[in-house]
C-alpha cells in the first residue's frame, strides 16, 4: 500500500521527526502504556495530490466550530497507541487528517483509519490559536516526566511562577531554552473542557504548562521544540530532587544571577 510519505521528503522529515520524539517520550519514562499525545500542523506540507485524497474514513465531529483550521491538515498520534511503537511505525499508530470546510468536522486521510486521540479537541483549539496569533507554533505535546509531576503534588509549589524561579535558577541552560518559565493548572479532569480552557488560557504567556498531579503540555515551533523545553524543565527538577535526597535544599541561582541572563541572552522574563 502507498504511503502519503512516498516521495515527499520534507513531509516524511517531519513526520521521522515526530517518531524520534515518540521515542524519547518512552526512553524517559514518560509515556507509560498509552500515555500522552502529539499533534502536528502539516499543512506546509501538503500538495495538490494530497488534497484530492479520499477520505478514508466517516466525517468525525470536532464538538467545537473553529475557523482559523479551514483547510488545514495535521498528523495525530492515534487514541489507545503507543508512544513505543509510534515511534518505529509512525503512520501504522497515527494518521493524517483534513479539516473540512464546516471548520467543525474532519476526515482521515492517510495511512490507515487512526483515530486521533480522545484529546483532539484540546489539541486543535491550541492549534487554531496559534493561527490566529501568527505565533509560527506548529507542534503540542503532552507527556508525563516523572519529576516535574512529582513537584506537582506539592502544593507550595504551585503558586504562579514558583516553580518557574525554582527551575529557573537550577541551571542556567533552563532559563535560557525555556525563557517564558511553566505554567500551572490546577488539577482538572483529563480530557474535559475545562482543562483544554485553563490550558490554552495559560499558553498566552507560557510555552509549557504543568497539569497538576497529571503532566505537561507544551507548544512549539516544530515538535522538537516542544520536546526540548520539557527536557530542560525535567532536568532541572531531577537536580532538584536529587539535592533534596541528598539532604539539602538546593540554593539555587540568585535572582542577581538570573537578572543577568535575562540581559545577557535577552530573554523575554
Amino acid at each position: 500500500m502507498k504511503s502519503i510519505l512516498d516521495g515527499r521528503k520534507v513531509l516524511s522529515a517531519e513526520i521521522e521527526k515526530i517518531a524520534e520524539v515518540a521515542g524519547y517520550l518512552w526512553q524517559n519514562g514518560w509515556a507509560e502504556r498509552n500515555g500522552g499525545n502529539i499533534t502536528v500542523n502539516v499543512t506546509e506540507y501538503v500538495d495538490d495530490e494530497i488534497r484530492q485524497m479520499p477520505a478514508i474514513s466517516e466525517v468525525k465531529q470536532i464538538g467545537i466550530t473553529l475557523p482559523a483550521l479551514k483547510g488545514c491538515y495535521f498528523y495525530c498520534k492515534g487514541t489507545g497507541k503507543r508512544m513505543r511503537d509510534l515511534a518505529r511505525w509512525p503512520m501504522d499508530n497515527g494518521s493524517v487528517i483534513r479539516i473540512l470546510d464546516d471548520c467543525a468536522s474532519y476526515v482521515i486521510i492517510a495511512d490507515n483509519p487512526v483515530m486521533p486521540t480522545s484529546e483532539l479537541p484540546s489539541h486543535l483549539i491550541v492549534h487554531a490559536r496559534q493561527i490566529e496569533t501568527n505565533s509560527g507554533y506548529k507542534a503540542t505535546v503532552h507527556t508525563h516526566p516523572i519529576e516535574l509531576v512529582a513537584m506537582s503534588h506539592n502544593p507550595e509549589f504551585l503558586g504562579k511562577d514558583v516553580l518557574t524561579k525554582i527551575l529557573w535558577s537550577m541551571i542556567p541552560e533552563t532559563k535560557a531554552f525555556c525563557p517564558l518559565g511553566l505554567g500551572i493548572v490546577p488539577y482538572t479532569l483529563p480530557g474535559s473542557n475545562e482543562l483544554a480552557e485553563a490550558t490554552l488560557k495559560e499558553l498566552e504567556d507560557y510555552d509549557v504548562v504543568m497539569w497538576e498531579k497529571h503532566g505537561v503540555f507544551a507548544k512549539g515551533t516544530d515538535v522538537m521544540d516542544a520536546f526540548d523545553q520539557i527536557d530542560v524543565l525535567s532536568k532541572s527538577a531531577k537536580i532538584y530532587i536529587d539535592a533534596k535526597a541528598m539532604g539539602f535544599t538546593p540554593e539555587g541561582m540568585s535572582d542577581e544571577q538570573m537578572g543577568e541572563m535575562t540581559r545577557a541572552f535577552n530573554l523575554p522574563r
